[in-house]
């Protein structure tokens, strides 16, 4: 499967089964007339196949090399491990962390669970990037920890003001980009109904 066309399943898969029209409230408090729960595709058997090999391509053509991909628990936990089973597969690993929303108070007390190699390069995922606040946690985590940020990545872009610039400014130097666009997820949504309805 070549990158381009990953990328346009992957694209079918969330306007399928992550996108819905309708009056919602979002964790961030904004009101908003759609719903992206990334979830549903991402821990879809084909979704994370597809998540895996889309974040891949992206860190590649980005030329990120990263030792590592991690974030946030829960929305980063599904991309982080499909991104891990694909490298793997294609003998290119990239390893993964998790970062918790808190230290754990017992045990090791660790908030980044499972790469733990200081000054290794990696890059930052996230699935909905609304305000960036989980992102952005998961940017100060990791450089706290003593990891080396050479890109950010969320699986997408909700487009609300000033979600992108707080995002842009914790990754600097390293570049913030989404593989997809709350726009595109929309009209690929609206493409599919509209076929359907004409059947």
């Amino acid at each position: 499967m070549t990158a381009s066309s990953a990328r346009e399943r992957l694209l079918t898969l969330i306007a399928e089964r992550s996108f819905r029209l309708g009056d919602f409230t979002l964790s961030s408090g904004l009101k908003s007339d759609y719903y992206i729960d990334c979830r549903t595709t991402t821990l879809h058997a084909e979704g994370s196949e597809l998540t895996g090999r889309v974040f891949l391509d992206l860190f590649r053509e980005q030329n990120w090399n990263p030792a590592a991909a991690g974030g946030l628990t829960l929305g980063a936990d599904p991309i982080v491990t499909a991104i891990t089973v694909i490298s793997s597969q294609e003998h290119r690993p990239v390893h993964g962390f998790l970062v918790r929303k808190a230290e754990k108070t017992h045990g090791m007390g660790r908030r980044i669970e499972g790469f733990q190699e200081k000054g290794a390069s990696v890059v930052i995922v996230d699935d909905v990037c609304t305000t960036g606040s989980s992102t952005i946690q998961a940017i100060e985590a990791a450089r706290q920890f003593g990891f080396r940020i050479v890109g950010v990545a969320c699986l997408v872009e909700r487009e609300e003001a000033g979600g992108r610039g707080p995002v842009e400014q914790a990754a600097t130097p390293a570049l913030f980009l989404p593989v997809f666009k709350s726009s595109e997820i929309k009209a690929a949504h609206l493409r599919l109904k509209a076929a359907k309805n004409n059947i």
